[in-house]
């Protein structure tokens, strides 16, 4: 099995409700942001992905969510608040989307608030 990872940043504000006072109000953060890929096979060159696909891919998920107030973002309606979990799973769901490798997949995003602070969404595991 190979895995690789992409890294990417971005900043943007949100507020939680029903958290705990200090999230719930509007603050913003500068987002780092890893999503990792995973295969059992390598392709003619040698690579599971190229990387300039991947990081492209990434750079356009950025871009919907980069300088923005995240709680107006349609796929935070509707009982998506926008938790670093939340955001981890959109960002996993739309890196699935845009790759189209057979055999490759999303297998790990996670989503970091701060340096210490991070949330991790793993595909695989879903019920």
């Amino acid at each position: 099995m190979f895995e690789l990872k992409v890294v990417s940043k971005f900043s943007a504000a949100h507020q939680l409700q029903m958290v705990g006072e200090k999230c719930e109000n509007l603050h913003g953060h500068n987002w780092k942001v890893e999503v990792h890929v995973a295969g059992q096979n390598l392709d003619k060159g040698g690579v599971l992905v190229d990387f300039g696909v991947l990081k492209k891919h990434v750079r356009d998920i950025m871009a919907v969510l980069d300088h923005k107030f995240i709680n107006d973002l349609p796929m935070f309606h509707d009982g998506n608040p926008p938790s670093s979990e939340n955001m981890a799973v959109y960002v996993a769901h739309e890196m699935e989307k845009r790759l189209n490798v057979p055999g490759v997949r999303v297998s790990k995003v996670s989503t970091w608030e701060t340096e210490t602070s991070c949330a991790t969404y793993l595909p695989d595991s879903r019920q």
